[in-house]
Order: structure tokens, then C-alpha cells, then sequence
């Protein structure tokens, strides 16, 4: 009778299956986190989250060589016109939504939030759309936001720093009778011996214009907002 020759090499169907089960490596998880974010996705961030967790990649690479990476190019399509306010929110919020599933294990020196900034519309001015978009793009950063609105007097700045223990005070003037108002923000702060930096932005305003009134910094853009604001962390 002749013999039955036996395959002893892994079944197909599981060979197969166990390539579907295999884990992505670290420079796919980190595209997927990335594309999440650029696609708005809740649920695909928070399974690329999980997943790189799983990994072992570190929570702080997660944040900047992936879903901070998706945010940055959510930021050049911003201000290329080629996405719009509610794209940017909806990024900000699915990056919300990972760095909710970060927090229980980062560090305490990797804290899922970089550090606490107040935004807000200059007293006098009304205008909230660019400040809006600044306000998505720095918590999809990394960042907790205080955003205070339009219409915020110097001291409400400060105050609202004071409670929540903020680094950065921000401003937003888009019409030119509101920038004086700027100079007032910076103003008080030295009155009171705050330690706050301060940042602003808006139509009218310009680098020129900061330096002359002794802010911190300029920004054109709400991309060029987050690199400012990181500059000024631990500064």
C-alpha cells in the first residue's frame, strides 16, 4: 500500500489566516494614526491608538511621528484652501479622541497634554473664525485650550490664565481699531507680573506690529500658531 506523504509544512488556510492576524509594524501603525487624522476618522484613530499601544510604541511617538503629523497636513490643507473650519474641527476632535486613550498611560513627564494655552478675541472685536480654526488646530497639537471667545478684556486674559495654569495667552484682532487692544493685553500682563507669554494674530496684525508692542510672538497661520506656541514651551 503506498504511503500517504505528509505536508508537515503550515497549513495554507492558517498561514493566511496568521498573516492577517499579524500585527502592522511600526512605520504602518504610524501612517494609519497619520491618515486618521487626515481623514477625520474617530474609529480608525482610536483602533490605531490601541493598536500601537499594543506594539509598544511610546505614547509621545504616537502623538508626533503619527497623529501629529496627520494634523500638520491638516493645517497646509487649511491654509491652502483646499479643506475648510469644519474639516478642522473634525480632525481636532478625532484627535481628541486618541489622546483620551493616551492619557491613563503616559508618564507624568509625557503628559498627553503639552500644556495649557487661552485663546481669544481682543475686547472690541467680534470676529471668531480664524481664532476658531487656531483653537482646533492647537488642541489636535497636543494642547488644552481655554478659548475665552470674542470680546475678552486684558484682565479676563490673565484670569483665565491664573485659574487654569496656562503658559501662552493668545489673541485674535481682525479689524484695525481692535489692535490697540493687543498692546493692552500685553500691557497688563507686565502691570501684574504675569508670567505669561503672549501670541497674536489676525488680519491687520503683522511681526512688525508684535515686536513694536513686545509680544512673544506672531502668527500668520494657525499651522504657524502650534510651531510658535511649541517654541515657547519651557522658554
Amino acid at each position: 500500500m503506498r504511503q500517504m506523504r505528509i505536508d508537515k509544512r503550515f497549513p495554507k488556510h492558517l498561514s493566511k489566516q496568521s498573516e492577517r492576524n499579524k500585527m502592522p509594524d511600526r512605520k504602518e501603525i504610524l501612517e494609519e494614526l497619520k491618515t486618521s487624522i487626515e481623514t477625520w476618522d474617530v474609529q480608525k484613530a482610536v483602533d490605531a491608538t490601541n493598536m500601537a499601544l499594543e506594539a509598544g510604541i511610546e505614547p509621545k511617538d504616537i502623538v508626533n511621528d503619527g497623529l501629529g503629523q496627520g494634523m500638520a497636513d491638516i493645517g497646509r490643507r487649511f491654509d491652502a484652501a483646499e479643506i475648510f473650519l469644519p474639516q478642522v474641527v473634525a480632525a481636532s476632535k478625532t484627535m481628541e479622541a486618541a489622546l483620551k486613550i493616551l492619557g491613563p498611560v503616559m508618564s507624568a513627564g509625557d503628559s498627553a497634554m503639552k500644556g495649557t494655552v487661552v485663546m481669544g478675541t481682543v475686547e472690541g472685536d467680534i470676529h471668531e473664525i480664524g481664532k476658531n480654526v487656531c483653537c482646533a488646530m492647537l488642541r489636535g497639537a497636543g494642547y488644552n485650550v481655554i478659548d475665552l471667545g470674542c470680546d475678552v478684556t486684558s484682565q479676563d486674559f490673565v484670569d483665565a490664565a491664573d485659574e487654569n495654569e496656562a503658559f501662552v495667552i493668545g489673541g485674535s484682532a481682525l479689524m484695525t481699531t481692535t489692535l490697540e487692544a493687543q498692546r493692552e493685553v500685553v500691557e497688563y500682563v507686565k502691570e501684574t507680573e504675569s508670567p505669561y507669554k503672549t501670541v497674536f494674530g489676525g488680519a491687520p496684525c503683522s511681526r512688525a506690529w508684535c515686536e513694536e508692542i513686545g509680544a512673544d510672538g506672531y502668527s500668520e497661520t494657525a499651522a504657524d500658531l502650534v510651531t510658535l506656541v511649541d517654541s515657547l514651551r519651557g522658554a
